[in-house]
């Protein structure tokens, strides 16, 4: 035995070089990845095959990977057209669709049957894939960046908050509705409503969270105001371009948007101190109610307190604000409308100093304007989900679109409202115009089908994760503070 063992040691053994150990290792990776993933596609490919699901039609690629929609999709953002350029895609090539970037497959639609799936029915199998990591430097851990059981449980701590009507004589908006017109009244000129009206909706719901105003709309006494607006406007684009780049969020960012985030981090956070290491000086004379009271008994760390109230804020100015600015550019186009809606408020609105919630509910027309607002312009114009797992959209596949489409875990699923809201089988021929009677049609082609009456108009989203805040901007968007020269005097 000692012999043999001799004879080995005298053996010239081959000899293997760190590099080639770890190319092997590397191919084995690679030959079991392929073997993983082959199992998977046919696993799937049955799956789909057992419900019946065909492919969706596919939105072509004239370049390699697609990088001609990359190329158009930035071109028609520089032009504000983005929107338009979706609407063409799904009217061209179908309410459901397929499209491959850069070798992923991911998928398109503007039909309510697919999104009371995604948003209602099947939603445990869709969740919202890479939004907390596009999101997070700016929103940090709060009800947009969440997931499972986290996001459960900020819904159910925020959900009291929001359906606890505070405000039922809108007294909260009067000062800043005067600060509003002050500013207007400054121009000589044309105005540009647009930015006032997005300083004018952080001002609002920073009273409400905080419990204190930016008085953005105020620069002159508020420069700290004026400064985080205008930080949190530049964070809020970056974060913008990361969500349409999806996979490839990562390119955008940088120094400037690390310093716009951590300018408005540290501008909540010095609010977070004052109220925690002085629970008194939050508090408002009349007894109003601030929202940070019930984040700050929730919340454990401040971290967290940050998270949700910037997750809130982000939520309550922008979708006021952009229907704010919306509603009066269409107004102003539409004279019959405004003159309508005038009319309206003036008969109900006797006394204009006591007007309320009770006022609110009379004003149908206004209802009508703003829902019609919606309809044409809303918040959000359109989103995605990711799937968890392989699951189905319930129509789209097939030669008429009636077959379910399979989408496997991982794929993408963009849902356009903005495309689906002006489908003229849903909405009539004339879609495309701003017309707010149209509520008050019976016969309205949305209304002829159950499902699409539910889930045809979602300005708010719909299903477990419908926007809490539903009401807030319609009230926002109805409150006004007499004489109220926006509405009675704005076409001179």
């Amino acid at each position: 035995m000692l012999s043999w063992l001799s004879g080995v040691d005298q053996m010239q053994l081959p000899q293997i070089s760190l590099l080639q150990a770890l190319l092997v290792a590397i191919l084995a990776w690679y030959i079991r990845r392929f073997i993983n993933t082959y199992v998977a596609y046919q696993s799937d490919k049955a799956f789909g095959s057992r419900l019946g699901c065909l492919s969706a039609p596919r939105l072509r690629n004239a370049w390699p990977l697609g990088v001609d929609r990359l190329l158009q999709i930035w071109q028609a953002d520089t032009n504000q057209r983005l929107m338009d350029l979706f609407t063409f895609h799904f009217q061209d090539v179908g309410y459901t669709l397929e499209q491959k970037f850069l070798g992923t497959i991911a998928f398109g639609t503007v039909e309510p049957k697919n999104l009371e799936a995604m948003l209602s029915s099947q939603f445990g199998d869709y969740g919202y894939g890479l939004r907390r990591q596009i999101f997070y430097p700016l929103l940090g851990d709060g009800i947009f960046t969440q997931d499972g059981a986290a996001w459960k449980h900020s819904r159910e701590m925020l959900r009291p908050q929001f359906f606890k009507q505070r405000y039922q004589n809108l007294d909260m908006f009067r000062e800043h509705v005067d600060n509003l017109i002050d500013c207007i009244r400054e121009y000589r000129g044309p105005v540009d409503l647009q930015p006032l009206f997005f300083r004018f909706t952080l001002d609002t719901t920073s009273a409400f969270l905080f419990g204190e105003s930016t008085y953005s709309l105020k620069s002159k006494s508020s420069i700290e105001g004026t400064r985080f607006a205008n930080e949190f406007d530049i964070a809020q684009s970056y974060v913008v371009q990361r969500f349409r780049l999806l996979d490839l969020y990562w390119l955008i960012g940088g120094s400037r948007f690390r310093s716009a985030c951590k300018s408005v981090h540290g501008f909540v956070d010095e609010i977070i101190k004052r109220r925690c290491d002085n629970p008194d000086s939050g508090q408002i004379a009349d007894g109003r109610y601030v929202f940070f009271d019930a984040v700050a008994n929730d919340c454990t760390t401040r971290d967290a307190m940050r998270g949700q109230l910037i997750n809130i804020l982000l939520a309550g100015r922008d979708t006021t604000a952009c229907l704010l600015s919306w509603t009066f550019h269409l107004l102003l186009r539409h004279p019959r409308a405004l003159e309508r809606l005038r009319q309206e408020i003036n008969s109900v609105s006797v006394n204009n100093a006591d007007s309320g919630r009770p006022d609110l509910k009379k004003m149908t027309f206004l209802a009508n304007v703003l829902k019609e607002t919606l309809r044409l312009f809303p918040s959000v114009p359109v989103n995605t989900r990711t799937a968890h797992q392989t699951t189905t959209l319930p129509v789209g596949g097939g030669p008429d679109g009636q077959s379910p489409v399979l989408v496997r875990r991982g794929e993408n699923v963009a849902f356009c409202v903005y495309a689906m809201h002006r489908r003229k089988d849903l909405y009539g021929d004339d879609a495309e115009d701003f017309r707010p009677d149209r509520w008050e049609d019976e016969d309205l082609p949305l209304y002829r089908d159950s499902v699409n009456a539910a889930w045809g108009y979602l300005p708010f989203s719909g299903g477990p994760r419908v926007c809490l805040g539903r009401k807030s901007p319609t009230i926002a968007g109805n409150s006004r503070n007499p004489p109220s020269p926006p509405l009675a005097d704005l076409r001179s």
